[in-house]
């Protein structure tokens, strides 16, 4: 019987674009783990820890007799960038070392991670491979992040963000359409909108925000006044996100199985056009194709 040359500890998540890399875990977890919104660690067995450098390099070196011809990798799990830049040029050299291919290596960010790396420190680890960060903005608004849990601010997303620019990688940014609920929709739209107009990130995705184990965790520290958005609620905030969004070149992407209205496009080019989507969504139920709640997940 084959047996794949990582032993993962599951469940692992990475991003949608990451589906054909090799998952390199270097951490377990996730270093921060107390975003209300957020299940992806919360098992006992993802409990967070730095992988042993042994651990590591056994398994790139078991998937370079296995896979061969690699040419992407992600590190995960939750935030690789919590290691210290020595021992992430360390993984990268020996990535370098054993697939000769290799193409891109990216990875899940905290900002609060990149306030302890300069500029200088993330120029070498893009010059050793490293090309691309996923970094979870979330909300660009500071209540809606304090709500949450966060543990981020606008202020330190948009360093992290700026930094990343900077030193010449490339920044995929999430969203979350919801997560103010109907009291801080408004302002919830409008302020991610702003910060991202201020950062101008190369991708830019948005998701929805659920709760497949319930709303308990998140309505204790949010507030009484949570109340989450109907599907005509998340098209509304979608529409105000857009219109205040003044993006030059970034790809756009509300394709996650999250949402119910696909958008896909470049911003600003596209922007026109996806409002008009968005419009037709709002005003003409069963106009747009919309995806059927069956069909959305995680």
């Amino acid at each position: 019987m084959y047996s794949f040359p990582i032993d993962y500890v599951e469940p692992v998540f990475r991003p949608p674009s990451e589906a054909k890399s090799l998952i390199l875990p270097v951490t377990n977890g996730c270093s921060w783990n107390r975003c209300t919104f957020c299940e992806m660690y919360t098992q006992p067995q993802k409990k967070f820890r730095a992988r042993k450098p042994e651990e590591i390099r056994a398994d790139i070196e078991r998937a370079a007799e296995s896979l061969g011809g690699v040419r992407r990798v992600f590190l995960a799990d939750g935030d690789a960038m919590v290691l210290p830049t020595r021992r992430l040029l360390e993984i990268l050299g020996q990535l370098r070392e054993v697939f000769p291919d290799l193409h891109r290596v990216s990875s899940y960010c905290l900002p609060r991670n990149l306030a302890k790396k300069s500029v200088e420190e993330l120029a070498e680890l893009r010059d050793a491979g490293l090309a691309f960060m996923y970094v979870g903005m979330e909300s660009g608004d500071d209540e809606v992040l304090r709500r949450v849990n966060k543990g981020e601010t606008a202020e330190s997303t948009r360093s992290a963000l700026l930094k990343i620019r900077e030193a010449g990688l490339t920044s995929s940014v999430m969203v979350l359409n919801g997560l103010g609920g109907e009291t801080l929709s408004r302002q919830h739209a409008i302020n991610t909108a702003k910060l991202c107009n201020e950062t101008q990130p190369d991708y830019l995705s948005t998701l929805v925000v659920s709760f497949p184990q319930g709303e308990e965790r998140f309505r204790e520290g949010f507030g009484d006044d949570f109340r989450p958005l109907s599907q005509q609620g998340l098209f509304e905030e979608i529409r105000l996100f857009l219109e205040h969004l003044e993006l030059e070149k970034t790809v756009f992407r509300s394709d996650h199985a999250s949402n119910y209205l696909v958008l896909k496009g470049i911003l600003g080019r596209d922007k026109v056009s996806m409002l008009e989507q968005v419009n037709l969504a709002i005003s003409s139920p069963g106009a747009v194709p919309i995806r059927a709640e069956w069909m959305r997940g995680l």
